[in-house]
Parts: C-alpha cells; sequence; structure tokens
C-alpha cells in the first residue's frame, strides 16, 4: 500500500466556503507538504479544484511531482458529465492513475441505469488515458445503491474510493460499509473518529481524531483490503472541526494532526 496525502487534510489551509485564510495553501505547496512527511501519493479533492490552474500550471505540478518522487491523483465532487471530462483531461497531464468522484444526494436522485448510462462512456476515457475511476461513498449516497450503480456499469476500470466514515451520515456502521464496498476498493481514505455524548444527555457528537486514537477498527479495515492491488494508495484524512476559536487556531492543528497521523499509518500499513 502506497500512503498518501489528500487534500482534505489542510481543508482550512487551504480554505472552505466562507473560512479563506490570509494566505491560502496551493497544489503546489501539497506537494512540499507530502514530501516533508515521507508520502508517496498527492490526491488532489475537489477543495482543491484543479480545473482553476492552467494548463502549465498542470504540467509542471507533474514535473515538480515526479522530482519529489510523488504519484498525483485528482477528484471531483457531484457527478455532472462535462466536469468528468475536463478532470479526466487533467488526469492526462498529471499521470494520475486514479480520479476520485464523489457522489452525494443529488446524485442519488438519478436513477442508476441514467447515471451508469453516463459513466460508461468516461470510463472508457479513462481506460484510453490509462486511469480508473473511483467512485466516494459520500455522506448521502447509500452504499447499496453504489453497488447497483458498479454492478450496472460491470468495468474494470471503475471501483470504489472507499471513505471508512463518510457512510455513517447515510445511516451505515462503518462495517457494514466496509463489507459492502470492500471488494470494489481501489482506493481507500483513511480517517479516525470517535463518538462523544452531550455532557447534558442530549444526543452525542462524531468527530474526527488523529488516525490511531479514535473507534475506527484500523487494522479490521486493512485486512477486509487484503485482495486489493499491492500498489492501492491509501489516502490519509481527518475532521478537524472549526471550533469557537477561529481559523487561525484550527489551521494551526493542522500540521500536528497530520503528522500524528502520518506516524500512525505507518504503523498500519507495515508490511501489508
Amino acid at each position: 500500500m502506497k500512503l498518501g496525502l489528500g487534500s482534505y487534510a489542510y481543508r482550512w489551509s487551504i480554505g472552505i466556503k466562507d473560512q479563506i485564510p490570509t494566505a491560502p495553501m496551493t497544489a503546489f505547496d501539497l506537494l512540499d507538504r507530502a514530501e516533508a512527511l515521507g508520502l508517496e501519493v498527492v490526491q488532489y479533492a475537489d477543495n482543491m479544484p484543479l480545473d482553476r490552474y492552467s494548463e502549465a500550471d498542470h504540467h509542471r505540478l507533474y514535473e515538480v511531482a515526479q522530482e519529489k518522487g510523488l504519484i498525483l491523483e485528482l477528484g471531483t465532487q457531484c457527478f455532472d458529465a462535462g466536469e468528468v471530462d475536463r478532470y479526466l483531461e487533467i488526469g492526462k497531464r498529471l499521470r494520475s492513475k486514479i480520479m476520485r468522484v464523489a457522489l452525494d444526494e443529488a446524485d442519488g436522485h438519478i436513477p442508476v441505469a441514467d447515471l451508469a448510462e453516463q459513466l460508461r462512456p468516461r470510463v472508457d476515457k479513462a481506460r484510453a488515458a490509462g486511469m480508473k475511476i473511483a467512485i466516494e461513498n459520500h455522506f448521502n449516497y447509500p452504499s447499496p445503491r453504489m453497488v447497483e450503480l458498479l454492478d450496472t456499469v460491470n468495468d474494470d476500470h471503475l471501483g470504489v474510493c472507499l471513505d471508512v466514515a463518510n457512510s455513517i451520515c447515510a445511516g451505515e456502521w462503518p462495517e457494514e460499509t466496509i463489507r459492502l464496498l470492500a471488494p470494489y476498493t481501489i482506493n481507500l481514505h483513511l480517517k479516525d473518529y470517535r463518538i462523544t455524548p452531550d455532557k447534558y444527555g442530549v444526543g452525542f457528537r462524531i468527530h474526527g481524531v488523529p488516525l490511531g486514537t479514535g473507534r475506527a477498527p484500523i487494522d479490521w479495515i486493512l485486512d477486509q483490503l487484503t485482495h486489493c492491488p499491492a500498489d492501492m494508495s491509501v489516502i490519509l484524512e481527518h475532521w478537524l472541526m472549526l471550533e469557537h476559536d477561529g481559523l487561525e487556531a484550527a489551521i494551526a492543528k493542522e500540521q500536528p494532526w497530520i503528522e500524528q497521523t502520518v506516524a500512525a499509518a505507518k504503523t498500519f500499513v507495515k508490511g501489508r
């Protein structure tokens, strides 16, 4: 397994929605961070949209990644055929092997047969470019529906980007999600979380923690994926929440969190 850095590990340093730092992290900065952490892969997700970079920038990203010994992956959010086509072209420039597409609630309203029909020509394009499309299980796209979609397309260049915690939002415990999607997995998003009861007994909160300090059964998860290619990328993320102390405080926590996560991940995947 190849450990990689996901752009969502620096959600606050990059900026998201109305939370934008004074000097947002760039796609090139992410390469520097990955190299310093001793990782092998960088996956640019939708929080760092590469279609806002020029074609020259894409070629330069690839050149810098080569110099640093890094493999590049990319991705986008929600299914839009035109956007997927644009990202496949960007993926060619980056020599990417994986393009991740995260499906969400709006995609869940598209009939599976219709979505499959739109996916098939994109999967053909990915194959021609030496890429695979990895669909991520996201907050509101149920895993059984994902399985139905994958079985309908039935192509070895379409698989799952398995996120170990996202589908809690869809009413699935991670063990259920992983059992359903592990057979289709070609890319892994690894993170950890805790469930903390409210101090007044009014429900509970699911929140992120550095890898290895929460309740995610990491060893068990990796055991379910022993059939996957030996060089499959394991992309490290975390759910560091924005608290009352604000954006700058959240940014200050990101590097210690990812350093702790990387150290734990190296132990978990050793020998796998």
